[in-house]
């Protein structure tokens, strides 16, 4: 399900901040980080795929999307490059295991705001969130040291 956000009850949007979008392709995944966000953010819908995320944005207008790399049908990269090609797009904040160089370069080439690890989410993916809605790019620490052109 698309909006689906927690088994809590209903509530109402938070007024004046940013609407997230998350795609992943482990539904556990999608569940824990909208629990993540949810007290700062609006987590408006999650999309287990590229390509759906692109149908959502349409649909739903977010603020940010929140994206992994490795995703069937549509990976991360190519969904912010459609996106971005567009012209119509929220802010993308990947949020991936990978850690490899080429891949950071290949994901904020196309126009991303943040690039942030699984394994530091809890710490990092929400300052990369409040910084892409600024318009500044956001990287891990742990990863932030690779030399990039970018």
């Amino acid at each position: 399900m698309p909006t689906r956000r927690t088994n809590r009850a209903p509530r109402e949007p938070h007024v004046g901040v940013a609407r997230i979008l998350l795609a992943d392709d482990q539904e556990e995944v999608r569940l824990a980080i909208a629990k993540l966000l949810e007290d700062e953010f609006d987590v408006i819908g999650t999309a287990e795929n590229g390509q759906r995320a692109i149908e959502l944005v349409q649909v739903l207008s977010p603020d940010v999307l929140v994206i992994d790399l490795c995703m069937p049908v549509l990976n991360g990269i190519e969904a912010a490059t459609q996106l971005r090609k567009s012209g119509s797009g929220p802010k993308v904040v990947f949020l991936t295991v990978n850690e490899d160089p080429d891949f950071v370069y290949a994901a904020l080439s196309t126009g991303a705001f943040g690039y942030v690890l699984k394994c530091s989410a809890g710490e990092d993916l929400i300052p990369a969130i409040h910084q892409a809605v600024e318009g500044q790019r956001f990287v891990s620490p742990s990863i932030s040291t690779y030399d990039s052109p970018l």
